[in-house]
């Protein structure tokens, strides 16, 4: 449990449930989680009421949790008068109606009881039951602090008490089941193996085999230039048409809106023409695919089975009865399943639960999406203490996807920036990958790489809102073919002036590509190329000098939407300049084009944003 105290709950419920789902425990039986918390954590952190919502929804329960509170009053210096509302630290509980066992520390039977009743009933009713065991701290909050600094009333009574060990000696004794002597024989048994354990773990060294068995069996870490960053992911044709015909082609009995009806006829359409593939009909072919080879798929978030901007329909509701079809669990017989669940209005806990399922089970591709980037804020502790580190932690890899939807269309600060930049400045030693895609069959491409590759990374994937349903935001069906893959860098598409005569290149990075192309062909501007960088970390350096040396006379721009001091700029800034070097290019270093650096990530006013967003787009393809 890391020092954010909370934050593992979900992790471990996600954990359970994927062990359970690989033993068919549907019961819930077999597999249980058991919290360990502090009464301070217990009361003060919202994870906990998280974590307790989680408990009775279908796509997140467990069987319930044995939640064990140590009521010692471990919140450092503060009195409990001082820390909660209620009259017990277990309070929170009540919300889902959990049996609460108030039970004495210093009475071991007792907590033994309280135990294997909590157990039991667990194991009945499938429900959580939280043990309040109410005892002290004797030596304050950790092995250097004193106590009787804040509380010395207290801590003068705790010194004059008793140990918990001698209460129950003196009660062996006085029952004739231990003499004194036996009780220091076991005492002194004990301290020995506690001081054997510790000298043996001055040498102890981690073995990088260890947490690659069971269910990891057959992956590798992926540390190094020599890891497979692109992996295999193309399909044969058959196979595409084969999940676009289940995807467009709903029960005939099936009352389905008409608005739906329209969509589906038109991604048929996409699928006899083999061109338009747009983004929601990509990332159904990623999932499609991949559960007809046998991986299951999970997606889980807010809105997500309708899609926050209306564009996925992963369950079709019929109009009638409200019976609900998920075309992609149609494809085939045999094939694996698709769970798509709209979970609560919650993101720590969730996303926390997501990890935990990954940290399981390495087989299956989960995702979560944010309803916008922006809202992942609420869950940046699961981020930081688990997602970006874990592997360098405790040598756990996660191929955990997020999804957080980010791009600037003038709807405001809290609507507009997935905080990339937070993400870029938490990357080191390959622990992740982030990336901003531009097409359809690059998102494809590396959703399906989660997979197909011999190792797993965490994936934050900015995504668009309005490249949803951008006429130029599509890919053609022979670019998720056998023999195509992800691109970290895409080159320019059009036909512009002898290479060598190119004066500008604009490196850009998701949907503000689109903006400066539109521009482009409006201005007829024939000497400026467009590059876009898909991939950001792991940071492409060769395929980016690969395309940086068509241009040897260019200067060099870096374009985002994002204010100066968001988004990539800051992370990118040394990279392009050390490509630049890396094959003599005489451009030096490249020169920032976007917003000014500011507090809010945008302007609430759509002119502002219209204005601002034409000044960057000008100043990118404007070659002096």
């Amino acid at each position: 449990n890391p020092s954010h105290l909370e934050a593992v709950n979900t992790v471990v419920l996600g954990k359970v449930r994927a062990k359970q789902a690989q033993r068919k425990d549907t019961n819930r039986e077999q597999v249980m989680g058991i919290l360990l918390h502090g009464d301070a954590a217990f009361a003060g952190q919202g994870l906990v009421a998280e974590t307790f919502d989680l408990s009775h929804l279908k796509g997140y329960r467990t069987g319930g949790t044995i939640h064990f509170v140590v009521n010692n009053q471990i919140g450092f210096t503060t009195k409990p008068t001082d820390s909660r509302s209620s009259p017990y630290c277990s309070d929170i509980a009540k919300v889902v109606q959990a049996p609460i066992l108030h039970v004495n520390g210093d009475d071991p039977e007792a907590v033994v009881h309280a135990a294997r009743i909590a157990t039991e009933f667990r194991q009945e009713f499938k429900q959580d039951v939280v043990i309040d065991m109410f005892c002290y701290r004797r030596f304050g909050h950790n092995e250097s602090d004193e106590p009787a600094f804040t509380q010395p009333k207290m801590y003068d009574v705790i010194g004059k008490h008793p140990t918990t060990k001698d209460i129950y000696a003196q009660q062996l004794v006085k029952e004739g089941l231990l003499s004194e002597e036996r009780i220091k024989e076991l005492d002194k048994s004990f301290q020995d193996y506690l001081d054997e354990e510790f000298k043996a773990s001055e040498n102890y060294r981690p073995n990088k085999a260890d947490w690659l068995e069971g269910k990891w069996s057959g992956l590798a870490s992926s540390h190094g230039e020599d890891a497979d960053w692109i992996g295999k992911t193309g399909v044969e044709n058959d196979l595409l048409q084969e999940v676009g015909r289940a995807l467009s082609t709903p029960p005939s009995d099936f009352d389905i809106n008409r608005k739906i009806l329209r969509q589906l006829k038109a991604k048929a359409k996409m699928f006899e023409t083999g061109e338009g593939i747009d983004w929601a009909t990509a990332e159904a072919l990623a999932f499609g695919t991949l559960m007809c080879e046998g991986t299951p798929v999970r997606l889980s978030g807010q809105d997500c089975q309708r899609g926050t901007f209306s564009q996925r329909h992963a369950k079709l509701i019929d109009q009638t009865t409200e019976a609900k079809y998920t075309p992609l669990n149609n494809i085939r017989t045999g094939q694996a399943e698709l769970e798509v669940l709209n979970s609560p209005l919650s993101e720590a806990g969730v996303l926390g639960f997501e990890y935990g399922i990954t940290l399981a089970e390495p087989h299956s591709l989960v995702l979560w999406e944010a309803q916008f980037g922006d809202f992942a804020n609420g869950a940046q502790v699961i981020i930081d203490q688990f997602i970006s580190s874990g592997e360098a932690k405790w040598l756990r890899m996660s191929g955990l996807v997020m999804l957080l939807p980010h791009g600037y269309e003038g709807q405001g600060p809290e609507h507009s920036s997935a905080r990339l930049e937070r993400y870029l400045q938490l990357c080191g030693e390959n622990n992740m990958q982030v990336a901003n895609c531009t097409t359809p069959a690059n998102y494809y491409h590396i959703l399906r790489r989660q997979i197909r590759r011999s190792f797993r990374k965490p994936l934050i994937l900015m995504t668009p809102k309005s490249l949803l349903r951008h006429k130029q935001c599509v890919s053609n069906l022979s670019d998720f073919a056998t023999g195509t893959t992800f691109l970290p860098v895409i080159s320019e598409t059009a036909k512009l002036v002898d290479d060598k005569k190119v004066k500008r290149v604009v490196l850009s990075s998701g949907k503000v590509y689109y903006d400066l192309l539109a521009e482009r062909e409006n201005r007829g501007i024939e000497d400026v190329a467009l590059v876009r960088v898909e991939q950001l970390y792991p940071w492409p350096e060769k395929e980016l000098a690969t395309e940086l040396a068509k241009y040897p006379n260019a200067d060099v721009v870096w374009c985002q939407e994002e204010s100066e001091n968001m988004g990539s700029w800051f992370f990118v800034d040394r990279r392009i300049e050390a490509t630049l070097a890396s094959i003599k290019h005489k451009a030096g270093r490249p020169v920032y084009v976007g917003r000014a650096a500011s507090a809010s990530p945008a302007t609430g006013l759509l002119k502002a944003h219209l204005r601002e967003q034409a000044e960057l787009v000008d100043a990118a393809l404007s070659v002096k």
